[in-house]
């Protein structure tokens, strides 16, 4: 008897080549598509359609309010940047897609991430995508103990031979255009977002250099994130970067190209993947960002739920509510989310 999996359907190029893949490896397959109130069922349903899956819809609203947006909005009413996906993905997606998989007997949850999952001493673990496409930094807050359930069918491949694949099997969405904003601010104005759901006006302030002379105005500190150099509107003589952001005085800290790098970092809300614990003075690479490449470093313990995070070379805006992913070699040793 074929092996049920229930594979999280977006309506993207992404999951619905995963689920032909999955597919053609002899799964039996439910499509799932997730609601947050903003569409998009018509296109995931077209998709299960023309790969002949059957197909559900899981209304994901409230639990996306309430341990991703709202924090979201704390976070940057707090002076962080929060990553809302890496939130999401632990928090509210997966849960979702394994709560379907019960309701149907499926021992497997997959989703369309270029990811992959191998096996190691400790068990299964999370690694980086075969290729330049390494969604794996977005799931490195996941448990351990989901990892043996879970399958990536595409993390063997890039994104242009997924895009190929999918016109090869005529998938109604083979050139639909990547995703890349946060699904519930689509237009991008965070600011915006966060006053409209807050309730709470966001008050303009001083920008100061590090030695606290003001040398301007900001319109508040929701519009701004640590490492930003466009639309600062500042004429210092020189290109001139957010260093910090301060909710307690209201400011925004700015500085020069060489003010906007650090050697060190602290992060909290440590998880561990490929590893069971961080041995002391830990070798890895580690990512502070999404498109960052990563840096050598060592991860040394402080306490039980912090790290100090020491690169072998400074690295650029180092952003508190990122989240900073350690990987050893191709596996995703673990991470946590930036501090300070």
């Amino acid at each position: 008897m074929a092996e049920k999996v229930v594979l999280g359907l977006s309506g993207g190029v992404d999951s619905a080549v995963a689920a032909r893949l999955l597919v053609e490896a002899g799964y039996t397959v439910y499509g799932h598509w997730l609601d947050i109130g903003l569409g998009g069922r018509e296109a995931a349903e077209e998709v299960a359609e023309s790969i002949g899956i059957p197909f559900s819809a899981g209304d994901i609203r409230q639990e996306l309010e309430t341990e991703v947006m709202a924090p979201f909005q704390r976070d940057y009413l707090a002076g962080r940047t929060p990553l809302p996906c890496a939130r999401c993905n632990p928090t509210v997606k997966f849960p979702a897609l394994f709560r379907r998989a019960e309701e149907v007997g499926a021992q497997f949850v997959a989703t369309g991430h270029y990811a992959r999952i191998r096996q190691t001493e400790h068990g299964p673990a999370l690694c980086r995508g075969a290729h330049t496409n390494d969604q794996a930094y977005m799931l490195a807050r996941l448990p351990r103990q989901w990892l043996g359930r879970l399958l990536f069918p595409i993390g063997g491949y890039e994104k242009t031979q997924v895009r190929e694949l999918a016109r090869g099997y005529g998938i109604p969405v083979a050139d639909k255009p990547d995703s890349m904003e946060i699904c519930f601010v689509p237009d991008q104005d965070y600011a915006r977002f966060i006053e409209e759901n807050s309730g709470k006006k966001i008050p303009e302030g001083n920008f100061v250099t590090t030695d606290g002379k003001i040398v301007g105005r900001h319109r508040g500190i929701t519009h701004y994130t640590v490492g930003q150099r466009k639309g600062l509107n500042l004429s210092m003589g020189k290109p001139v970067f957010v260093l910090e952001i301060r909710p307690e005085t209201n400011e925004v800290v700015i500085g020069d190209g060489t003010e906007v790098y650090a050697d060190r970092l602290i992060c909290s809300d440590l998880n561990f993947m490929s590893v069971p614990d961080f041995p002391d003075d830990f070798p890895v690479v580690a990512k502070i960002r999404y498109n960052h490449r990563g840096t050598k470093a060592h991860v040394r313990r402080i306490d039980a739920d912090r790290a100090e995070v020491i690169f072998e070379e400074p690295v650029r805006a180092v952003t508190p509510g990122q989240a900073v992913v350690f990987y050893d070699g191709e596996y995703v040793a673990g991470g946590g989310t930036i501090i300070k």
